[in-house]
């Protein structure tokens, strides 16, 4: 692994004039800057400290954190607070310290569709995944798109225009003559065809080329689907919580084999983008109630480069309620939120030294993690506080209290981190060279594998930030049996564990908000 390590924080400012005093100055000051010991602010992030807020946070007191609901708001407000006591400004001035994420959570919708006259019925064959207003249309056509993939390898909207238009996508991706899948180049499947995850890459690419609808064919996630939602309905339960947009959206149905060959035949042989002429009648009720939920900002204003950010984040939120039974969520994720009001009070002892960050440090404390990465895509896709182009790297933090029992090496002193390479050669040396010097933890890149079956580079907020170029790194300790269950409390983290990994996100930090130039971002993706 390549290493690079600049380090400077500028304390003193020297007056001078003409170009060799400056130059005089710059040199003193960089060689002042590089003196400064982080190890003596790094001490102030104690087990005990963690331990007292976890205890607070992730108690029966906060119901969970469920977005939206009491929890939740019990606990922006606990955040807010510690900010204010910290003395720690908000980047939105006076005491807003909470950045309004408008969400909406839909009863599930039912559609009324034919195809040449034929009647399709939800739940049977059809069911609505997402709506964003009542739709009540008809269509002499639909643009077949293959696998609906796009992709720099292979991509099915290459040759065909579906702008304004309904498509039409099966389940899957493409292989090889040798068997293998053309976008892996192995037998691993991608997120083009992980479960979920498929339909949300294949919702977004039909987005991307203008699409207005899409008729998602998946005969084994429908017969999956179609039962719970069908349940959902009768029994008027709310689904799934989604960012509240005044765009119309995007309309996306699931359909089974029964109605894809409806609509086009050849659809389970023939991969071919083309327009497939057919009567299509849609009639849809949109049901949905506004709901408002928050991220916590606050931030530390950079002494010599202010413009250029660093986030350090973690999701506040939990799963709430279920059945009577709380989930309190202690690693999941009050270990991130606990150690990132550690290397914020850290930061905040360097700066009132008089060694304060050189770039700026948002503190982002997301909501509606749990509902598919909401709050963090907020930020990033409709309301960045400060412009991405200047976001110079998130660091994020989702689950570092505990010890992943599946580990086979058996070693404690550990973290799994995703992403460090994926966009900044320069990010993951930083990285690299702050553990070897500082803390001297293994780095553990299992799950940083392209073709990790978990997905996890895709699975929590810091992904938002790396669809965007910005270079990320991901902080976890890996899934335990109690994981999204009751049984996640305060009293199983390992809080020395839980210590020394924060130390380490804080050290990797002042190395990136201190040095003397911007991380590149040499892997960038279109």
């Amino acid at each position: 692994m390549k290493k690079t390590l600049l380090l400077g924080v500028a304390f003193a400012v020297l007056s001078s004039c003409g170009t060799s005093s400056k130059s005089s100055a710059n040199t003193t000051q960089s060689n002042q800057s590089k003196k400064i010991d982080p190890t003596e602010y790094a001490s102030s992030i104690t087990s005990d400290e963690l331990k007292t807020m976890l205890y607070k946070y992730a108690s029966d007191e906060f119901e969970g954190r469920d977005t939206g609901e009491k929890g939740q708001k019990m606990a922006v407000e606990y955040l807010k607070q510690k900010y204010i006591s910290m003395g720690i400004p908000t980047p939105l001035g006076g005491d807003d310290y909470f950045q309004e994420v408008p969400l909406e959570k839909q009863q599930v919708a039912e559609a009324k569709l034919t195809v040449n006259g034929k009647t399709f019925k939800s739940f049977e064959d059809q069911i609505v995944l997402t709506v964003s207003n009542d739709v009540n249309m008809s269509m002499d056509n639909i643009v077949y798109v293959g696998y609906g993939i796009d992709d720099e390898k292979y991509s099915d909207y290459k040759n065909i225009d579906v702008k304004g238009k309904f498509v039409l996508a099966k389940s899957g991706e493409p292989k090889d003559a040798e068997g293998n899948f053309i976008i892996s180049g192995t037998t691993d499947g991608t997120k083009w065809t992980n479960g979920r995850q498929s339909i949300s890459s294949k919702r977004e690419a039909a987005i991307e080329n203008g699409a207005k609808g899409i008729l998602f064919m998946d005969n084994d996630l429908f017969s999956r689907y179609s039962s719970f939602y069908k349940r959902q309905s009768e029994s008027g339960t709310a689904g799934r919580l989604s960012l509240k947009s005044n765009d119309t959206g995007i309309v996306m149905l699931m359909i089974n084999d029964n109605l894809g060959k409806a609509l086009y035949a050849s659809i389970s042989k023939d991969s071919t983008a083309k327009e497939i002429e057919a009567t299509i009648n849609l009639e849809i009720e949109n049901k949905s109630e506004s709901i408002t939920s928050e991220n916590v900002v606050a931030y530390i204003k950079g002494s010599e480069k202010p413009d250029e950010i660093l986030v350090i984040s973690a999701h506040l939120d939990h799963e709430g309620v279920k059945n009577g039974e709380i989930y309190n969520g202690a690693d999941d994720d009050g270990s991130g939120t606990v150690a990132i009001l550690e290397i914020a009070q850290a930061f905040k002892m360097a700066e009132k030294a008089g060694h304060g960050p050189k770039r700026s440090i948002l503190f982002l404390h997301v909501t509606a993690e749990e509902k598919g990465l909401l709050g963090s895509k907020h930020y990033t896709d409709n309301d960045p506080i400060f412009p991405l182009e200047n976001t110079v790297a998130d660091l994020n933090i989702d689950m570092i209290g505990r010890v992943d029992p599946k580990r086979d090496t058996g070693t404690r002193n550990y973290v799994y981190l995703i992403g460090s390479d994926k966009l900044s050669t320069e990010l993951h040396n930083i990285s690299e060279e702050a553990n070897a010097k500082y803390v001297n933890m293994e780095l553990d890149y299992t799950f940083n594998d392209e073709n990790d079956p978990n997905r996890y580079y895709y699975r929590s907020d810091h992904y938002n930030f790396a669809k965007n170029n910005v270079p990320v790194i991901f902080y976890f300790n890996g899934t335990h049996d109690d994981y999204h269950r009751p049984s996640d409390t305060p009293d199983k983290i390992e809080y020395d564990l839980l210590e020394t990994r924060t130390r380490l996100v804080f050290y990797t930090a002042w190395e990136v908000a201190n040095r003397d130039e911007r991380i590149i971002v040499d892997k960038a993706t279109e």
